[in-house]
């Protein structure tokens, strides 16, 4: 039987206002979790156990200030790195320095810098639980331009890493690699007649989207006990996508 009781279980989750993120927040909410949620946009949603933080994550000083006051109160058992940004499927020459800087600031170093803010009480306690969000697009071309598989290349490779240096001291760290997700960051596929998300979902086996629910579902097996031998893994859900590409 999965343990899904999360009473007193302090969670930190970034990319909480909609999405996966959101389905995430009322996931672990609704498992009694405790809550500490990042968001450059509103988080539209008040519980008792909700602790909401607006912030631009690519603002790195700035989200090295604000970990830094809430671990000073909270010992976390639980990060998500959630958030992300697409980038239009633009090809290298066709992305400025700019873009890609702000492609890899966002998906990729807040994870670095909120992982190494939370390690050290993870470690001391000897256990604790890292969620990376990486994507399809970690396996190979397509899923995204140059600047996002980029990110999510590297997300997978410092999943890894995590996991191979610390998994001895109590620390599971894995990665999810979700595929067609039907979420806000999605919704151009979605616009006119649906021909993109069409398309996408028959290039799928199981020939549909996925919901940002299933993603969550799959977060809160992975940080729960029975999953305690999973490690630096990458676990794709992606409705069987990857086995034809």
């Amino acid at each position: 039987m999965i343990e899904q009781n999360y009473t007193n279980k302090n969670i930190l989750l970034t990319g909480a206002a909609s999405g996966i993120g959101f389905s995430q927040l009322k996931t672990y909410l609704a498992a009694d979790a405790i809550v500490y949620a990042l968001d450059y946009q509103k988080i539209p949603l008040n519980h008792p156990h909700l602790h909401t933080f607006k912030i631009d994550l690519s603002e790195h000083d700035a989200l090295l200030e604000l970990v830094k006051k809430i671990t000073d109160k909270v010992d976390f058992d639980i990060l998500l790195n959630t958030a992300g940004i697409l980038d239009d499927y633009q090809s290298s020459t066709n992305t400025s320095l700019s873009d890609w800087q702000l492609v890899l600031n966002t998906n990729l170093t807040p994870m670095f810098i909120l992982s190494n803010a939370l390690l050290p009480a993870m470690l001391s306690r000897g256990y604790g639980h890292i969620i990376n969000m990486a994507s399809i697009a970690g396996f190979s071309a397509g899923g995204g331009g140059a600047a996002y598989t980029a990110s999510k290349h590297a997300i997978i490779g410092y999943t890894k890493q995590l996991a191979y240096d610390y998994a001895a001291q109590g620390l599971h760290t894995n990665a999810i690699a979700p595929g067609a997700i039907k979420t806000p960051m999605n919704a151009a596929d979605f616009t006119g007649n649906g021909d993109m998300a069409k398309k996408v979902a028959s290039q799928t086996p199981a020939k549909r989207w996925a919901t940002a629910q299933e993603v969550a579902n799959l977060t809160l097996y992975l940080t729960s006990p029975q999953a305690d031998y999973i490690n630096g893994a990458v676990l794709p859900i992606d409705g069987g996508w990857t086995i034809g590409h």
